[in-house]
């Protein structure tokens, strides 16, 4: 039998092809391998049958074959599996979630955290900035994180750091420590140690950033001059002085702060990206589809600018959200199905300028949801001398719980959308593995490349349990849901992680990686 490894697109060297695959892919005591094989893979952006072959000793793909080989094609002992007709696809790169550790682990950390990623097939996740105690918005705060990581993280994690007023001389040895991009607020974060920056604080950050390899992001919102909003505080605000209904009320919420939030802070950002032409910029979790032209006239004059939305934006509308269920919570808003329908339309064009596909997780503890009593979550303790919850959308905590459900998330509203597991892996692995400068490693399952797997499969169904949500607080918008698409298992470097089969993790314990080398 003829063998044909994988060629590559890639700036990297292949192997050359050999008449037979004993020559490439024999096991020995001093190369160990590992063998994943199924009909349906996702490679160079196709769907085929696939044989991976991963270095257990390096943890890279060495040969990729495109067809399913047989077990006795390698070595006896060899570490084999068909998982056919189940899919094998590129680990996803989450490049948005909140792991609050140090300083707010009882929100989050990085051991639950990184395991619930595992559940979902990620295998790689970029911590934001903010809301760990103290923020990543200097060497010492990195350090601090990176110190209370160590030993504790099931998928490979990277770092974000972030600009705040006053810190841009920070931002280049941040740079040099390996972050992987950096995230501003031009509106109240909700924190107080993660101030929001004007523009001049934007236009710093730009002339520091300007010639270096990386990515300058944004909370795209503010208060345009004339707004139906007190205070500009992510988190916690003020109703207006004339509320448009009860505080209960979603609908109330959402018209405190409409898609003009957006496209504001956005026109502030593209009026200053003269001042550093080269650097990419890129605007988080996406909500408000009135962005879209601005964003699109932007790259058209030649602006290097992207965009991402959000699993809850995607999949979840403000017309289905309860009275008082805060779990939906989030700045910027979920919007209605209409607004919902128009991110869609744009993921699916070619030129998009909506590239990648992110959970924000943004967790907290659920007494700071303020759920009133009717609200499914019967696990929520409320401290001495506060009053229980009663759905205040204004005073509740916002962020949405979601982290290793992205991928069933994505697959079970896509089903009625029409997309195919192809754009799957496309928004949420080689896109955001190259929005952080990880596409030469992450993202794709190709020679050379990290050895990270979910094998899923796209027919199975669950219920969004307590055994589902792994991240620390049992606290979703989800909860409840069927959702179609199961991982199975997930692989990280040739090591796996996660077996839904036998509902357990990887004997060998937290083997993730933190990912700080330089961006190149």
């Amino acid at each position: 039998m003829t063998l044909n490894p994988s060629t590559s697109r890639h700036p990297y060297p292949s192997p050359a092809p050999s008449p037979s695959n004993e020559t490439d892919v024999t096991m020995t005591a001093a190369n160990p391998i590992s063998v994943l094989a199924s009909s349906r893979a996702v490679l160079d952006g196709k769907l085929t049958a696939a044989t991976v072959v991963i270095s257990q000793a390096t943890g890279k793909i060495t040969s990729i074959f495109h067809s399913v080989l047989p077990a006795s094609d390698f070595s006896p002992g060899t570490s084999y599996v068909d998982h056919s007709p189940h899919l094998l696809l590129p680990g996803l790169v989450d490049a948005h979630v909140h792991l609050n550790e140090p300083g707010r682990t009882e929100w989050e950390g990085f051991w639950t955290g990184t395991r619930a990623a595992a559940f979902g097939g990620v295998t790689t996740v970029i911590d934001m900035p903010l809301n760990a105690i103290p923020p990543t918005t200097t060497v010492a705060g990195l350090n601090e994180k990176v110190q209370a990581a160590q030993g504790k993280c099931w998928v490979d994690v990277g770092f974000y750091g972030g600009v705040v007023p006053g810190n841009s001389t920070e931002l280049m040895p941040l740079v040099q420590a390996g972050v992987r991009g950096f995230k501003g607020f031009l509106i109240d974060s909700g924190v107080p140690e993660f101030p929001a920056v004007s523009s001049t604080d934007i236009a710093l950050a730009m002339a520091a950033l300007a010639d270096e390899p990386t990515t300058l992001m944004f909370h795209a919102e503010t208060i345009p001059p004339i707004a139906d909003s007190v205070g500009d505080d992510v988190q916690h605000s003020l109703p207006p002085l004339a509320p448009a209904g009860p505080l209960d009320e979603y609908a109330t919420f959402l018209a405190s702060r409409p898609s003009s939030f957006e496209t504001y802070a956005i026109a502030e950002i593209l009026s200053l990206a003269h001042i550093a032409p080269n650097l990419p910029l890129h605007i988080v979790h996406l909500s408000a589809i009135e962005a879209i032209p601005l964003l699109r006239e932007a790259i058209a004059q030649g602006i290097k600018i992207t965009a991402e939305t959000c699993f809850h934006y995607l999949s979840l509308a403000a017309e289905s959200v309860r009275k008082g269920d805060t779990r939906h919570k989030c700045c910027p808003p979920i919007r209605s199905k209409s607004n919902q329908d128009g991110l869609w339309e744009e993921l699916m064009q070619d030129d998009s300028c909506i590239k990648t596909i992110v959970s924000d997780h943004s967790p907290c503890t659920p007494n700071l949801k303020l759920l009133p009593a009717n609200i499914t979550n019967t696990d929520i303790s409320v401290p001495d001398g506060q009053e229980e919850g009663k759905g205040d959308f204004f005073s509740a905590w916002g962020g949405v719980s979601s982290v290793g459900l992205g991928l069933s998330i994505l697959w079970t509203e896509g089903q009625r959308r029409g997309i195919s597991i192809e754009d799957v892996v496309k928004w949420c692995c080689r896109s955001t593995a190259e929005q952080v400068g990880l596409e030469n490693e992450k993202g794709a399952l190709a020679v050379g490349f990290d050895g990270d797997v979910a094998v899923f499969d796209d027919e199975g169904c669950f219920e969004v349990g307590e055994e589902a949500m792994l991240f620390r607080n049992k606290c979703s918008p989800y909860q409840g849901m069927i959702l179609q698409g199961v991982v199975k298992e997930t692989w990280v470097r040739g090591q796996r992680v996660w077996d839904r089969e036998g509902r357990k993790f990887g004997k060998e314990g937290p083997i993730g990686k933190l990912l700080l080398e330089r961006r190149r």
